[in-house]
């Protein structure tokens, strides 16, 4: 697709929909040109978000086991492709798309075999049997009240779980509520330090939610079909907020105390810097959330570092 076969009447009827209260009963795709569009506009920012996701996976020499892969709520299949992507077409002997429009289904699968041509991708109506990977994108915010039992089926028969929401307080209360329930059968691999009780979940700290900041590339700044689409769709490229939660039943290896993972965006001032930190370090073995201080004099890198965009994942805590 190009910019100028983009069906701008179908986007601004998809906007609308995505920008209602509650979740939307009705089908979003009416045609392929529906989905076609979403891929190539809105989906994108998704896929970057996924980028910094997938990025943070891989440094911490993280993968999915061999096997094949679910993505659960589809859509177009961006969520899918990022971590086919990430990860390798060999990793995965199989790709099935999973949403409740078939039309979204099959464009879904034919997208991922256009992609990857020698990786079988088809429709699954079911979303129910079991899989090595399970992918989730974007679907908190959707869900009707009879689908989160299917889903959480889904998530206990998978061996583990990709899971990345929008940066919303409602979505990341949601995904700490959910990590409460699943956290004793699966290990928690990003972005938790820890596998313990989330420490958001003190009294207090209602108003916080775990979040954090991709990277839009440099194109949504330079093309002037980008800026455009930004204009036209009223939709910021800078911010790229999002939740996540990776979970695995294979064990994996916990962060030392020490480490500590930055949450949302740190505020830099002259002297220090003020950020929101994650660590494993209370006394009954739970997580906890704290808010420090960084003294510039003590560590004029980190200083510099966290006011990148976005920040570095971790830090050490300070002694």
């Amino acid at each position: 697709m190009t910019w100028e076969e983009v069906d701008w009447a179908s986007l601004e009827r998809l906007r609308a929909l995505f920008l209602r209260s509650e979740p939307v009963r009705e089908p979003y795709w009416r045609s392929v040109s529906d989905l076609a569009s979403y891929d190539f506009t809105y989906a994108q920012r998704i896929a970057w978000k996924w980028g910094a996701a997938l990025s943070e996976l891989l440094r911490l020499g993280w993968a999915p086991p061999s096997g094949s892969l679910l993505d659960w709520g589809c859509g177009s299949g961006v969520a899918s492709r990022c971590v086919v992507d990430a990860f390798g077409p060999a990793t995965f002997s199989e790709v099935r798309l999973h949403d409740r429009s078939a039309l979204a289904m099959q464009f879904a699968a034919r997208r991922a075999q256009e992609r990857f041509p020698g990786l079988r991708a088809e429709p699954d109506s079911s979303g129910a049997d079991s899989c090595t990977t399970l992918v989730i994108s974007h679907v908190l915010n959707e869900l009707h009240r009879d689908d989160l039992p299917r889903l959480m089926t889904a998530v206990r028969a998978a061996q583990c779980v990709l899971w990345l929401e929008p940066g919303t307080h409602a979505c990341s209360r949601g995904l700490i509520t959910l990590r409460e329930q699943l956290r004793e059968e699966f290990h928690i691999v990003a972005p938790c330090p820890h596998r313990q009780t989330c420490g958001l979940q003190v009294a207090g700290r209602e108003t916080d939610w775990c979040h954090f900041f991709a990277k839009a590339p440099t194109e949504a700044f330079t093309d002037g079909e980008w800026v455009q689409f930004g204009r036209r769709a009223g939709v910021d490229l800078r911010s790229l907020p999002y939740s996540w939660m990776i979970l695995d039943r294979r064990p994996v290896a916990e962060w030392t105390p020490e480490r500590a993972r930055v949450i949302g965006l740190p505020q830099p001032f002259k002297p220090y810097t003020r950020l929101d930190a994650c660590f494993s370090g209370g006394a009954g073995g739970e997580g906890v959330v704290k808010r420090l201080e960084l003294l510039k004099r003590s560590d004029p890198e980190m200083h510099r570092r966290l006011k990148e965009s976005p920040p570095p994942p971790e830090i050490t805590m300070p002694g």
